[in-house]
């Protein structure tokens, strides 16, 4: 079997953007480069493979060594030693693997390495570094080298989904399994980007594949699969708009503290009152939530119907459920047909049901008023030659549904002078640069009053002290004072803590330096477009409320 490609150029509503390539799915195209591209075929796994696929990162890691001792030009063995090491967030270890493999390479007359491959492993060292601006010139050159490499299409897909440029993600998703159907995580990349019902017959055959029999797979893909059947039986329609709109001007909520006598009365969080079928509700707004999440007291308390016995998102370790909601009413707007998740775990809270991620709003553009504590939402700018706009939907569980997936971004000329963010899941990644150093990836994290920065780049840092603290280890680096320059704004913060964000760089793929928080957050007023990938900070002194 062969692939035909063609390269081609796309355009947003300001840039021209390089799309690398372009393919009519399933159908032969014309090939205007004159490549054609044959399915990639495998050798049979070595130990070292077996490992990886069994999720012994360790003992693949080894194996990959001994075997790089015998043979240093195995690029197969470089390869893996590579991606074993990114599962153990061994990312400096990576890159130097990376570049002891560059350096032995020979090079073309501009000094690029003469290795696709390799190419495309730089590539994803400084994705996983969370140097991601650096990433796509970098495929751009693999590209050039070999544009059959299914591992640069899947890399090219990665930094494009982040991007917000989601239909070509798709569409390298799409070719890179055409390349080749059975690397393991193309394969599951590509699964996830298909429509639901795709996706669960896809599964299907993945659980049946010889690259899924090891336990771990087995398990996990059957949580997914099980997940999977219940959305599509519960959701039939999208959590759609039904009345008000399609603007709206909500107010915030106060909400108050932890559980115990000694904070009940002090404010913690900013939130909105949420109507769930006839029960009221008090949801904490948060930027890294994803959808409308409660605690399974309040779903009770409120008649919501349980969706399947499967736990939220195919995750046999998470403790929550879907349910489901016939309408939910918040500001002057009402929404039907919607799917909620719902933690199986007690609240810590006196004071609040759950969580609404602002990404539920996805289908409008926010603006999160904080000096004046409001919500205000408004219809997202018409793209040029856009078919008329379906009525909105409240993404109620973070999901898109698959009647209204999400295109390419495209920068408004009422947006020009947004900042274009980086996008994983609900999360929005800024990059931002900390008293003048190198550029690094910070987190908007509405749910948190801290601003922290990551203990490695505290490390970094010449003004770096320690202090006590009733955490493990009982002490905690911190920064005197800190400025943060990121979206055309500079914010000096007193005092900066630096906390581990390995947990949050694994589940991104990219290593986060840090967190801007709501001490930071609430002296602005946030406008954000999930669509595009676009967010905008206005300061006004001495503008709405005074904050406690």
């Amino acid at each position: 079997m062969t692939v035909r490609i063609i390269a081609a150029m796309t355009a947003n509503c300001f840039f021209l953007k390089m799309v690398i390539g372009v393919a009519a799915f399933g159908l032969p195209a014309q090939c205007l480069l004159g490549a054609t591209c044959s399915v990639v075929k495998h050798n049979p796994p070595s130990e070292a493979d077996k490992a990886m696929l069994a999720a012994d990162y360790a003992k693949a890691e080894s194996l990959y060594k001994a075997g790089l001792a015998a043979h240093p030009d195995d690029l197969d063995a470089t390869i893996g030693l590579v991606h074993s090491l990114f599962q153990e967030q061994k990312i400096v270890d990576a890159a130097d693997a990376v570049k002891t493999a560059l350096d032995a390479t020979p090079k073309a007359a501009d000094g690029t390495p003469n290795s696709a491959s390799l190419l495309t492993l730089l590539g994803e060292v400084k994705f996983h570094q969370g140097d991601l601006w650096e990433v796509e010139p970098i495929v751009l050159a693999s590209y050039k080298q070999d544009p059959c490499n299914p591992r640069t299409r899947l890399l090219f897909a990665r930094i494009s989904q982040a991007n917000s440029r989601f239909s070509t993600a798709r569409q390298q998703l799409g070719i890179a399994h055409q390349f080749d159907p059975s690397d393991p995580e193309i394969r599951q990349a590509w699964i996830a980007a298909l429509p639901l019902k795709q996706q669960i017959s896809e599964e299907e055959a993945f659980l049946a594949s010889p690259e899924a029999q090891d336990d771990k797979a087995q398990k996990s893909g059957h949580f997914l699969l099980e997940s999977l059947k219940i959305q599509d039986a519960a959701q039939p329609k999208a959590c759609r708009l039904s009345a008000g709109g399609p603007s709206a001007d909500i107010p915030f909520i106060r909400l108050m503290g932890f559980k115990g006598p000694f904070a009940a009365d002090k404010l913690r969080a900013f939130g909105l009152e949420v109507v769930l079928d006839s029960g009221k509700t008090r949801l904490q707004i948060d930027t890294k939530t994803s959808g409308i999440t409660l605690h399974h007291s309040v779903a009770d308390r409120v008649g919501l119907k349980r969706i399947g016995d499967a736990p939220a998102g195919g995750d046999p370790n998470m403790k929550a459920y879907p349910a489901y909601a016939g309408s939910i009413h918040i500001g002057g707007l009402e929404f039907q047909n919607c799917t909620v998740t719902v933690l199986d775990t007690p609240s810590m809270f006196d004071d609040g049901d759950g969580f609404i991620g602002t990404d539920a709003f996805s289908q409008f553009l926010i603006t999160l008023d904080s000096p004046m504590r409001k919500l205000l939402l408004a219809p997202l700018p018409a793209k040029p030659n856009a078919t008329p706009a379906e009525v909105p939907s409240l993404l109620s569980t973070g999901v898109e549904p698959d009647d209204s997936a999400p295109g390419d971004r495209c920068i408004a000329p009422d947006l020009k002078d947004w900042t274009q963010f980086y996008h994983f899941g609900p999360n929005l990644l800024l990059p931002a640069t900390l008293n003048g150093t190198k550029v690094k990836l910070f987190l908007l994290d509405a749910g948190t009053n801290d601003t922290t920065i990551s203990t490695s780049l505290a490390l970094d840092l010449p003004n770096v002290h320690e202090k006590a603290s009733g955490g493990p280890g009982g002490k905690v680096n911190y920064v005197d004072d800190a400025t943060f320059d990121f979206a055309h704004m500079s914010q000096k913060v007193v005092g900066v803590n630096a906390s581990d964000t390995s947990g949050q760089s694994k589940a991104a793929g990219a290593q986060i330096s840090g967190v801007i928080g709501w001490g930071i957050l609430k002296t602005l007023t946030t406008h954000i477009d999930y669509r595009d990938g676009l967010v905008k900070f206005d300061y006004v002194p001495n503008r709405g409320y005074k904050f406690e």
